[in-house]
């Protein structure tokens, strides 16, 4: 009934032979399409949303089994505020509500939940259910899902250079001796290493933008834009997308043997 929904997606029409040696480390995800999805079913944008979160942790899985290292998902930007108070107001309950029911999984699969952004703005049991997260799986050592909420690439970079120009005036650092290295320290995903940059970014919904994400991280990510919304999105897409990023020659700005 739904077919029309979900124009091109990857994972009906490839056949998917993934090489386990190939599987990006760092996978990046715009998750978009949730209110549309919604829209087409004559639902509220928050049935969307509550769909979208059940994806997160079907794909979160589906990940982790494939052997990415690190799953970071665009879950709330510094720009989302302008949405109506209402939906604003059920994104904030997102993550208390995703934690409660997923962390006992997580532990299970030996994923370990990361945060990125500017979470001292959030609400106070907002706050307290990423805080938990993190330190109920803080002993897993296998996958990193890593959530960008209260995130901006634009403002990431801003505190970035706010915190060398720190170093700078202190004389801990010479302007000189900056380097790109100097700056992958300064920013959010720090913590991240030697994962620090997407190999994989996707964004769903047909949606062909990067929205203020990872600006300075994707400088040679692979990009992949589907037309699946974000609720409709599975392990086979997520494989799909894979398969594609695979059949790519990535030369760095450099040359391989091909070219």
């Amino acid at each position: 009934m739904f077919a029309f929904f979900n124009k091109n997606d990857p994972a009906d029409k490839t056949d998917v032979q993934l090489d386990p040696q190939r599987v990006p480390a760092h996978v990046a995800i715009i998750m978009d399409g949730n209110g549309r999805w919604a829209k087409a079913r004559h639902l509220p944008r928050i049935a969307g949303h509550k769909e979208g979160m059940n994806t997160v942790k079907k794909i979160t899985v589906a990940a982790s089994d494939l052997g990415v290292k690190v799953l970071t998902l665009y879950a709330f930007s510094t720009e989302n505020w302008k949405r109506p108070s209402d939906e604003v107001n059920y994104l904030m309950q997102l993550p208390v509500n995703f934690f409660d029911t997923f962390v006992p999984d997580l532990i299970k699969n030996n994923v370990r939940v990361a945060v990125m952004g500017y979470t001292d703005k959030l609400p106070a049991a907002t706050q307290k259910a990423v805080h938990d997260a993190i330190e109920d799986t803080k002993d897993c050592d296998g996958m990193v899902l890593n959530f960008a909420l209260n995130y901006g690439s634009r403002a990431e970079m801003v505190t970035g250079v706010q915190k060398i120009a720190r170093a700078v005036a202190e004389g801990q650092l010479q302007p000189a001796d900056i380097t790109e290295k100097t700056v992958d320290q300064a920013l959010m995903t720090a913590p991240l290493a030697p994962y620090n940059d997407p190999d994989l970014l996707i964004r769903t919904s047909g949606e062909e933008r990067i929205s203020n994400f990872l600006l300075w991280q994707i400088a040679y990510s692979e990009l992949v834009f589907t037309d699946v919304k974000w609720p409709d999105f599975t392990a086979a897409t997520l494989q799909a997308c894979i398969a594609d990023f695979q059949s790519r020659d990535r030369r760095f700005g450099g040359l391989t043997d091909k070219k």
